[in-house]
This record gives structure tokens, sequence and C-alpha cells, in this order.
């Protein structure tokens, strides 16, 4: 095998292109991520650093799936250390706050499912309390362009192991921008979904009803290809939310501050000069430019820290705290001990509530259609300026970023030029919930380059026959095996990996069976039959005998006809126990019956 020369930063696409020539092998990408990983030490970029030996396992689990099936498949990416990697200890950046959790966070465990390999547990300001990368007793984490600046935090860790090639792309959270400042600093793509639409079961609250997992790419194509894998509702979280993205289209509108947003930091005029660069090539797009007065994103950003919403933090990590005298990081403890004070009412609570919901309202309006465009920051610090004036440094990495979780907004942070000579600037797009398509539209039309959809290639569609690579077998699931359902954990034990949502020949129905849990039963009829919706999943034939003899009565696998013509095998339904049962049919399919 001849010698490759890796990039500094790393892509799916590129590695995908690596493993379908066989130049590279996982392992040799993953020694090359532990070589850079030793380089780097002094940067505190992990927490749990890149090794071989506890690796070694998801290298293997690679051998039991098929590469063109599985659309991570050797692709290695960082865990912000206040997600669950099931097996390694989850720290917040806390040591006496660690646990080692017997599961996955939901999102870790459908991109391992899809084949990624988990590299490592990375730096954060402590208990995700912090934009500014300096706040963990694991040293501050250096910016990956200038170490004498900040890398943005919490997430810094995160991003910074993407920055400096040690990860394709690394997972993030994001209650107040967390998932967009370090990519702003370290020049790549920050992508937050809307609220909910990548599970949270598994994470570490910071305030959990505003809390979204993030990517942090190089390009949007692979943060999409992430969020093609991650995205979905998972019913055992009570903060998930079925929210499906589009193929990507243009906005009506770009919405620009009327005023020319405030600057801060050594590098502010040179930052505000990259601004109005950024604002001159978005005119130049042809999308229609709206000025519009920013206001009412201010007061909705005002509430997240300077309102009754900081007790969420303290109703969550308060006991901790309290019964471990300290423990947490000085600056850390300041905030969240704010979150106490006896000025925050439950009447104080829901008067902030009231507001938001009519800034919603109003919101809503605005931007129906529409992209909100800011500066993801507004400048930056040196570590040591920080260190310095702790609370108002990172208070000022806030501000066009606290206003997006609150106003329940999808947003995509992207490099937008150079405020100077490795000092990246970015702006973030802005959409309403249901619109993260018009945020990706308005980013593939800046930088079309950086956003086409690519990963490891899509798959083909299913071929009749049901073997997909060897060893490997096609099942349609129809009901609580589907990803977010309670039993997708099953699916994975066995080794499955989902492929793609499919729709029946119109020669279906679909009744609710009654239970502790109620399920979907799939009958195939002669007539008066229906296409519904389905899942087609991967599984190891040597998992596939056992998963068929745990199923009980009257549900059993037999074959089932796709729109296109093939057939897989899935779960089928006994007449019988149709018998009594509510027909669904109409619904379109269990997901759609259950969303009602």
């Amino acid at each position: 095998m001849s010698e490759v020369i890796f990039p500094e930063r790393l892509s799916i696409a590129w590695l995908g292109e690596q493993y379908r020539s066989n130049r590279l092998t996982p392992r040799e990408v993953i020694e090359e991520i532990i070589r850079r990983s030793a380089r780097d030490t002094d940067m505190n970029i992990w927490i749990t650093p890149p090794s071989i030996e506890w690796l070694e396992p998801y290298l293997e689990g690679l051998q039991s799936l098929d590469p063109e099936q599985a659309p991570l498949w050797g692709v290695p990416f960082a865990i912000k250390d206040n997600i669950d990697l099931a097996g390694t200890p989850t720290t917040a950046a806390c040591p006496e706050y660690a646990y080692t959790p017997d599961e996955h966070a939901s999102v870790v465990g459908r991109l391992i499912a899809a084949g990624g390999i988990p590299v490592g547990k990375s730096n954060l300001d402590q208990f995700a309390t912090g934009l500014v990368g300096t706040r963990s007793p694991h040293g501050e984490t250096h910016n990956s362009l200038k170490p004498e600046l900040i890398s943005g935090g919490s997430s810094g860790g995160s991003a910074v192991a993407v920055a400096r090639g040690q990860a394709a792309f690394s997972l993030g959270t994001d209650t107040a921008g967390s998932g967009r400042v370090p990519a702003a600093l370290n020049r790549l793509v920050g992508y937050k979904p809307s609220l909910g639409a990548w599970p949270t079961r598994g994470v570490v609250p910071a305030c959990a009803s505003l809390d979204c997992v993030t990517v942090f790419a190089t390009g949007l194509e692979d943060a999409l290809a992430v969020d093609r894998v991650a995205r979905g509702i998972d019913y055992e979280d009570p903060w998930s939310r079925d929210i499906q993205r589009s193929n990507n289209r243009l906005p009506e509108a770009l919405l620009l501050p009327k005023r020319t947003p405030e600057f801060y930091g050594p590098y502010a005029d040179l930052y505000e000069q990259a601004w109005k660069k950024a604002v001159f090539s978005l005119e130049k797009l042809g999308i229609p430019v709206r000025y519009i007065d920013t206001t009412l994103f201010a007061e909705a950003a005002a509430v997240l820290y300077d309102g009754p919403m900081v007790a969420e933090r303290w109703a969550d990590l308060g006991g901790f705290v309290e019964s471990h005298p300290d423990t947490v990081f000085p600056v850390t403890e300041t905030i969240l001990r704010s979150g106490a004070s006896p000025k925050y009412t439950a009447s104080s609570v829901f008067q902030a509530m009231h507001k938001l919901q009519q800034l919603k309202l109003e919101v809503g309006g605005l931007m129906k259609n529409a992209v909100l465009v800011m500066p993801t920051c507004g400048g930056t610090w040196s570590r040591d300026q920080v260190r310095e004036n702790p609370i108002a440094t990172n208070s000022d990495m806030g501000r066009y970023t606290n206003h997006c979780n609150l106003l329940d907004l999808s947003a995509v942070a992207v490099p937008a030029g150079e405020a100077g000579s490795d000092l990246p600037f970015g702006i973030t797009f802005f959409a309403l919930a249901d619109s993260e398509e018009l945020i990706c539209g308005a980013a593939e039309l800046l930088n079309p380059k950086s956003t086409q959809p690519a990963s490891v290639p899509a798959p083909a569609p299913p071929p009749s026959n049901q073997t997909v690579g060897e060893g490997n077998v096609l099942l349609a699931v129809c009901g609580l095996h589907m990803r977010g359902f309670p039993l997708e954990a099953q699916m994975l034990s066995c080794g499955a990996s989902f492929l793609r949502e499919v729709t029946t020949a119109a020669q279906y129905r679909m009744v609710r069976l009654e239970g502790a849990t109620p399920k979907p039963g799939l009958l195939k009829v002669l007539r008066g039959g229906d296409s519904l919706s389905l899942e087609v999943w991967t599984m190891p034939s040597t998992s596939f005998g056992t998963f068929v003899a745990s199923i009980p009565a009257p549900l059993g696998i037999g074959r089932i006809t796709l729109m296109d013509g093939s057939e897989v095998s899935g779960f089928l339904c006994e007449s019988y126990a149709a018998e009594s049962a509510e027909d669904i049919t109409s619904s379109g399919g269990w997901r759609q019956a259950v969303r009602g």
C-alpha cells in the first residue's frame, strides 16, 4: 500500500475515497489521529484522548458492517465530554462528578451503528457553562490557529479536534451558542439543529429545555451527512421532537441588522471590516435583503442569563455543587449559584415564559420563509484577557448567539472570510424550527464548494436480493424497532444499521395492536390495500436468527414488497389479530399514527 499524505483537516468524503480505493484502512487513520493527539497534547483538546487499546472494539466492529451501506463507515468523530459513550467516563469537565454510563447517548449510538468511530472525549467549559473554552480543570483549550487566543466554548475541545485533524467531525452541545462560537473561531461549520430534532438523552443537562446536540465539521456537506444519521425522534427522550429537514431551498429574504452590530475585543476593528465585506457578499447573492431592527432578538437573549432561566441549571446541578464544596471551577460555581438567587421566583419564571411566547410570535411572523444573518461572534479575546475578566468577556461572546434556542430557531455558523491572518470570521444563518432547509440553502449559495451533500456514498436503492454485503440481511421494520422508538436499542445491540426510509407497494393494511405498549401490525391484502412507510435496516446474518426467535406472536418475519417491486424480509402480522384491532392504514405508517 502506497504512503498516503493526510490533509491537515479530515473530511468524510476524503476518507470515503481513500477507503474505497484501498489506499487507507480505518486502523491507519486512527494511528495518525493518535500521533496528532500526542503532537497537540499542550493544547488541552482531550479529557479522554484517542488510544488504540480502547478503540480496538470499534475497529473490530467495522468488520460486520458493509462500507457501502454504513454511511459513516470508518469515520472518526470526537464527543464532547458531557455526552455519554458507554463504558467511558462522562465527566462534564468535573472529575468529582464523573460517572461511567452503560449505554451510549442516543445520538452517539446512531453514529456508531452507521460506522462512525468515537475517538475520544473532548474538553469543555465545565458543565457546559461558558463560551470561551477556558473554564476547565483539564486546562484551557487553545485556539487551533492562534494558540494565545480562546478556542471558544463550551465545546472548544470538540471544535479544535476537528480543526487540528484529529476527527472528521465532532459532537458538541449548544444552549447559548456553544455549538457555533467555537466553529467561528476555528474556521469550521457549526450546525445546530432545531430543538429536539436530535435526541439529548444521555447528555448532561445545562438547561435541559434549551439544550441541543450539535456537530462541528470542515464543511456543511459533512455536517448534513451526520444530520441524516443523528436526526429522528427518540420516544424515551422527553425533549425529543419529530422535526424533519427538507431538501435545501433558498429563503425569500435575508434579514440583516439595520444598525451595524457592536464589535469588541482586541480585533474589533478587523471584525467590523470583515462583517461589512460579508454583508457585501450577501447582497450580491440575488436574494432580497431586508434590514430590520434586531431589538427583539436582544430582548430574548437577555432572558437567558439576566432572567430566571439560569435557575434551570441550578435545578439540575445545585445538589451536586452543595454536596461537593470546593470541587467546581470557581467561575463556574459563581455562575451556577446565580440561579439560586431568591429574586428568581416561580412568578418570575412564568413572566419570562410569557415574554418569550410573545417574542416567538413576533419572530415567527418576521422570519416566515426568511433567514436572519448575524455575526457568529463580534470579536474574540486572548486567553490572558479572559482570565483577567472571565464574566464580561464570556458575556460578549454570546451577544449574537444567546437568543437562538430561547426563540426555537435552527442555525448554522459558517466561515465568511478572514478578519486577519489566522483570524477567521464567521456568520450565522438562523431560521424557524420547521425551516432548516432555508439556512442550508443560503449557506450553499454563499459557499457552494462546501455545501454539496456528501458522505461515504449514499446507499443505492435496495436490491431484490435480501442479502446486502457478505453476511448481512436487509430487514424492513414498521413500528417499535424504528429509529426513535423503544426497540431501536434492540436493533443496535444486534449490530443493525439504518439504511433508508421506504414505502411498500399498495398492497398492505396496518392495524394498532393494543397491549402494555401499543404496536402496529402490517398485513398484506388482496384488495383495499395502500402504501405504508417503513424503515430498511441491514443486520448481520449471525444476529438475524436470534432476533427472529425473539419476536412475539402475532408478529413474524415474512417477505414485504416495496414500491419499486423489490422484496425484503420484514415484520408481518397474522390476520387473526386484525379482527378486533383498529385499522390505521390511512395514517400512512406507524410514525405518522403516533404523531397523530
